[in-house]
Parts: C-alpha cells; structure tokens; sequence
C-alpha cells in the first residue's frame, strides 16, 4: 500500500508534467513508426496531422482547468468516505480501490462514450473526432473543445460516483492514455494476436471498426480499455478491414481537413450532408 501511495504522491506533485509527456512522447513514437511503415508520403501525413494537432491548443488548456476540479473531488470522496467503492467490503484494500475501482471507471467511461453518440446535443461536439477520413494515431488529440468539457465533467460525475482515490485515478488515466493512443494508430496486429486481446481489450483492429463512416458500425465496439462491456450490452462488432471507409457519411468530407469548419460544427448543421438515422 505504501507503494502505491507514494507513487499517487509523485503523480500528484507533477501529475500535469507527468501525463503531457507521456502523451505526447508515445504519440510522437507512433507517429514516426505509421511514417516508415505507411506507403503515404510524410509531406501528406504531416499535413493531415497538422488539422489534428491544432485541438491541442484548445484541448490542453481545459482539460487542465478542469481537472484540478477533479482533483478536489477525488479529495473529497476518499475523505468523506463517499461512493460505490465504500459500499463494498475492505475499501482501502488493493483489489477494491485498484482493481475494482479500474473496472468499475472503466465501465463509466464506456456509458460516457454512448451517451455521447446517443444523445443528439452531444453527438453534435462528439462526431468532429469522427470526421477524419485518414484515422491514424493523430486523431486520438481530434477533440471538439466543447468535447473537452463534457468529457472532463464526466469524469468528475464518475469520481464523484464511485469514490476512486488519487491513487486509482492516475493509474486509470496513464492506463487509459496509452490504451486510446494505441487503439486511433492505423498500425494492426496480426490477427491471431488481436483475436486473444479482443476478447478483454480495445485493440486498434476493433477500434477501427468504430471509425467505420456508416451504421451500425458508428455505433459499437465503445469500450475505452476493456472490451467486455461492448460483449456483454451487445455493442460489439467486427469488420474485415479492407471494407472500412473512415469518416462519417453524414459529414460533408470536404471540411474533414478545416480546423475553424470543425470547430462551428455543432452549432450549424449547414456543414452536415442530411441523415435518416442522427441518434434522438
């Protein structure tokens, strides 16, 4: 248990230093890695990369405001004995505030992500990340700055919700970071590998799928980390490969690669083609 505190005591004391590196250091490793082994010119992929690294501008600033609110929340929770973890027997054990607690996160972050394409106010901010004809590991960063927001605000609701300690929410979040960056790179596994993994985790070969531009596709394989709650709500699908068209067939492909186009998105659908099937 020491351990663990004194590495949640590390993270807290440089958590924005900490992340912003790992983030962007495993990025940059997969960016250079789809360079060698794609057949596209670096000259093209730098310039579809480029729109997408313009939300870091926007994304950072928020999501680093925001997330000292979540810090107080974590604060609050463990001190006031507060959430789904305190309910259960021996909260302060490993298996209960790390492993359940992982869980337990991860499955409302799966929630979170069909929320986001079911109700139709915040699919609106959620497809720009969709938009991206040329998915690659650029796009994990493909974030609507109102996105930001109700993402983070999210993530203070499930804190709030569950209890989990500074600890179980750095874990989480490093987990997390590397698992999303992993599963947005066009680098597959082979498919003996992927077909093991699947079973428990969102390789990029079942996250492909859901950048799939048409239903129902769009809509499955939600799961951030673990796969198993797409298997158990029947949110799980799969795709050969060769037959996915990246992009969303509702979006107008023209403005896929116009950062001020994406932006205004949500609030004007003049930028979008029409659609029978737009979530209620």
């Amino acid at each position: 248990m020491n351990f663990f505190n004194s590495i949640a005591s590390i993270f807290q004391e440089h958590l924005t230093l900490i992340q912003v590196s790992l983030f962007a250091g495993l990025i940059s490793i997969l960016w250079f890695a789809e360079v060698f082994i794609s057949a596209n010119p670096w000259r093209k992929k730098l310039n579809h990369s480029s729109v997408n690294f313009l939300f870091i501008f926007t994304a950072l600033p928020i999501q680093l405001a925001i997330t000292l609110g979540v810090l107080v929340i974590s604060n609050w929770v463990v001190n006031n004995h507060w959430g789904l973890l305190f309910l259960l027997p021996h909260p302060e054990s490993i298996w209960v505030k790390y492993v359940i607690g992982f869980f337990l996160l991860d499955f409302f972050e799966y929630a979170y992500h069909v929320t986001m394409h079911k109700v139709n106010t915040l699919w609106k901010f959620h497809l720009v990340h969709h938009t991206d004809t040329q998915l690659d590991v650029s796009t994990t960063i493909r974030e609507h700055p109102g996105e930001t927001v109700i993402r983070v605000c999210f993530l203070g609701l499930w804190v709030f919700l569950s209890g989990a300690s500074l600890g179980l929410l750095v874990l989480r979040q490093t987990i997390q970071t590397f698992s999303n960056i992993i599963a947005h790179t066009h680098l597959q596994l082979p498919a003996k590998i992927d077909k093991v993994l699947g079973w428990l985790l969102i390789t990029p070969n079942l996250h492909h799928v859901h950048h799939h531009d048409s239903m129902p596709y769009t809509d499955c394989n939600y799961g951030d980390v673990f796969s198993i709650w797409d298997r158990i709500f029947g949110t799980y699908k799969e795709m050969n490969h060769s037959t996915i068209n990246y992009g969303l067939d509702i979006f107008d492909a023209k403005h896929s690669d116009k950062f001020v186009y994406l932006v205004k998105t949500p609030f004007n659908d003049d930028y979008l083609k029409p659609k029978t099937n737009l979530p209620l």
